[in-house]
């Protein structure tokens, strides 16, 4: 089963879709040109919109937390991507410490945990978890609802000065971050040596800016598109950035509402030329973090002007309560795929350069033209059906398995440009 079009798909994107399949040998000699040159992430999730007359990746975590999302079938393809990234960054490794996000009423993002734990223990590693709760003193199990335990275990610093990290008897070689940072980093990840840390703390939303990712997405779907002869605009989300914003005391709002309204004008021009009789519209949001905080969907640059208290509220803070002075202001791409009564948007997930599954995310409450991850989403996604890599010539363009293979195409781009901006 997938997801259900809203549209019939007779215009660009089963253009699109279409010309990935004839040019499939061409796409996959060029990523791995690519790859060649840069090491991609150890792994991430991108999050993609299917409008019908586009396909956009709008966000690139580098910090996954939806492995227990995943159709348990390709459990081989994420344990062999996983060895394959062990390998590439450290291939004597046999100790690893998996260092989480502080959700430990999450039940959800414990099992994500629990699933990517299990999945490096099967490359043969060795793995514990440390947390960085302060709360955390001694190895504490958690039972979650599939009836597995977690158990997670205080973080030591050990070593000649203290300059490697592990737990109370376990001397990892590469620690791998599931926690991305957002607050900033602790101290007692700071200074440490003679380990690998994967993803670098550089990779943190402390530091790393989604315009910035953007900005890297631009330059890859520009040469890509160039060696298939396509219009970069249909795999690329226009967009711009506002910094020293503060909208508690409706500091910028000028700066934000120019933004909105020159991107606005340059979707209207793209819709006028593919005859796109939607209304566009722009997300706004903060330039750093997840977790779907501080977004809001414009359609006018008047609505960014003398926002509310509550409108305020919302945009001023993101994870972990850290304030907003930054935002990117991203050309909407509607979604014409729902689930049931839900909208939907398809996640894919990557493991070194190889795509490994995906799920979509799907909420009963939000409209076409909103973001999806938001109160009313959907934590028993629909798991892909099928894998992304084997597109199949006989069929029509918009197959479950060549739809899938266009998402991995995309999403691949994406990997591409953080691997680009890692560097």
């Amino acid at each position: 089963m997938v997801p259900r079009l809203t549209t019939a798909l007779t215009g660009p994107l089963l253009t699109l879709e279409r010309r990935f399949l004839e040019q499939e040998s061409a796409i996959e000699h060029w990523l791995r040109g690519e790859w060649m040159e840069y090491a991609p992430p150890f792994y991430a999730s991108v999050d993609l919109r299917n409008a019908g007359f586009k396909l956009a990746p709008v966000d690139t975590n580098l910090f996954p937390g939806g492995f227990n999302n995943l159709n348990p079938a390709f459990l081989p393809l994420c344990v062999q991507a996983a060895m394959t990234a062990v390998e590439k960054i450290c291939p004597e490794a046999k100790n690893l410490l998996l260092i989480p996000e502080n959700h430990t009423r999450n039940t959800f993002y414990l099992m994500n945990v629990a699933q990517l734990a299990m999945i490096l223990r099967h490359t043969g590693l060795n793995v514990r978890i440390g947390s960085l709760l302060p709360d955390i003193t001694q190895p504490t199990p958690l039972e979650l609802p599939d009836g597995q335990t977690l158990i997670l275990e205080p973080l030591v610093r050990m070593g000649t000065g203290g300059r490697r990290l592990g737990v109370a008897g376990f001397d990892p070689c590469a620690i791998l971050l599931n926690n991305d940072l957002s607050s900033g980093v602790p101290d007692i990840l700071q200074g440490l040596s003679e380990q690998f840390l994967i993803p670098p703390l550089s990779a943190g939303w402390h530091l790393r800016r989604k315009s910035r990712h953007f900005t890297k997405y631009r330059e890859v779907a520009r040469d890509f598109a160039r060696h298939i002869d396509i219009d970069p605009w249909l795999i690329d989300p226009e967009f711009e950035a506002c910094e020293k914003i503060n909208f508690q005391e409706s500091v910028g709002e000028e700066c934000l509402a120019a933004k909105v309204d020159g991107l606005l004008y340059r979707i209207r021009i793209k819709y006028k030329e593919y005859g796109i009789e939607a209304e566009p519209f722009v997300i706004v949001k903060a330039d750093a973090g997840t977790y779907g905080m501080g977004i809001m969907t414009v359609k006018d640059a008047l609505d960014v002007k003398g926002l509310n208290r509550r409108q305020r509220n919302k945009m001023a803070v993101g994870k972990g309560g850290r304030e907003v002075h930054e935002v990117m202001i991203q050309e909407g791409v509607p979604t014409v795929e729902t689930v049931g009564t839900g909208t939907a948007e398809p996640v894919v997930y990557l493991m070194d350069r190889y795509v490994v599954g995906g799920f979509y995310r799907v909420n009963t409450t939000r409209g076409i033209d909103e973001n999806l991850n938001a109160p009313g989403m959907s934590f028993t996604p629909l798991a892909f059906e099928c894998g992304c890599s084997l597109p199949d010539c006989g069929l029509g363009p918009d197959s479950p398995p060549n739809r899938f293979y266009a998402y991995g195409v995309v999403a691949r781009l994406a990997l591409l440009a953080a691997a680009k901006e890692l560097a």
